[in-house]
């Protein structure tokens, strides 16, 4: 028989911000190969149009990859808290996104959306049934 030793929560958790990162990449990199999509980029034609755009485009991608870190060195009070709300916000935010992007050309994103949305619900589900602390009396 193979071990199969207790994986630590904190790790599960950045495992799965960190599969959700790449998903995130994986989705805009191959965006790039969409009819017009480079067409737009040089145009300036895009919802990426403006300095603030972008800026608020780098911070909500920002989340999942500090979030990463977060899971690993935050104490479990304030780290169960975050991975909750963050992960519940990022959940409906793809859910949402996979639901608008129907486009024939955009099944890519509708199933890297939905995929996204199922790991950042685990991470919300696993943050919520954070395991309790044993009492040693």
């Amino acid at each position: 028989m193979l071990e199969n030793p207790k994986v630590n929560i904190k790790i599960k958790l950045a495992s799965l911000w960190t599969s959700a990162t790449f998903c995130y990449l994986y989705g805009d990199y191959f965006e790039l190969y969409t009819p017009d999509k480079v067409n737009s980029l040089i145009s300036g034609d895009n919802i990426m149009d403006s300095p603030s755009m972008l800026l608020i485009a780098s911070i909500i991608l920002a989340i999942p990859s500090i979030m990463v870190a977060l899971s690993i060195f935050l104490k479990p009070k304030i780290n169960r808290i975050l991975n909750i709300v963050f992960g519940a916000i990022f959940t409906i935010m793809m859910i949402f996104i996979g639901i608008m992007s129907t486009n024939e050309w955009y099944l890519f994103y509708v199933f890297l959306a939905f995929l996204e949305s199922i790991i950042t619900a685990l991470i919300v589900w696993y943050a919520w049934k954070w395991p309790k602390e044993k009492s040693g009396l």
